[in-house]
């Protein structure tokens, strides 16, 4: 893989998890993001897992949601994973979007409390044809798709992974798992992007 850089936002959430999977990548340097500057040196960005309201707000208290947006709307790859999904969603059921870009509504806590979360096997079209392990804690669901987003994995009759251009969203964590699979795609999509 030729040599590209993916931003891990870093205001809160599962930043070191990410950095770690991302880190025994070959041709990939991980970087927190927290300023415009780190958000202007990457050529992908990942929204971790946490808690998308406190997110939200530190990227405007940051003045970095505007320039973000734009950024994802330039074309530049983007990784949503539980609050990430949630911040890209383009309605939260009940609440106010966030980023607003993907094509879909999510629903926050789907899933129930941290006590009810759970690990799942199954394929993820276009990235996995195998069974890859999904783990979920008080993740969001896909609610509806609109034309533009397609959802590429399903568990228990519920959408829980869509892609929509340069974007991807998940409600579960690759990053809990030793499963690089997801995160070795992303960063293929990353270096096609740059090198394009």
């Amino acid at each position: 893989m030729k040599p590209i850089t993916i931003g891990v936002l870093s205001y809160q959430g599962t930043v070191i998890e990410h950095i770690k999977a991302l880190s025994q990548l070959e041709g990939v340097t991980p970087m927190e993001v927290k300023t415009l500057p780190a958000l202007q040196a990457v050529d992908g960005l990942i929204l971790p897992g946490g808690e998308s309201t406190t997110i939200a707000k530190l990227l405007n208290i940051f003045e970095l949601m505007e320039p973000l947006r734009q950024r994802i709307l330039d074309g530049m790859p983007v990784w949503g994973t539980c609050a990430g999904e949630i911040l890209l969603a383009k309605e939260i059921i009940g609440e106010e979007p966030h980023l607003g870009v993907m094509d879909f509504s999510v629903r926050r806590n789907a899933y129930g409390r941290q006590i009810d979360s759970f690990t799942q096997y199954a394929p993820i079209t276009g990235i996995s044809e195998t069974p890859v392990e999904l783990v979920f804690i008080r993740a969001p669901w896909i609610e509806s798709v609109g034309e533009k987003a397609q959802v590429i994995c399903q568990v228990n009759g519920h959408a829980v992974a869509a892609k929509q251009d340069n974007m991807l969203a998940t409600s579960f964590h690759p990053e809990f798992t030793q499963d690089l699979t997801v995160h070795r795609w992303f960063a293929q999509q990353i270096e096609q992007y740059k090198y394009r």
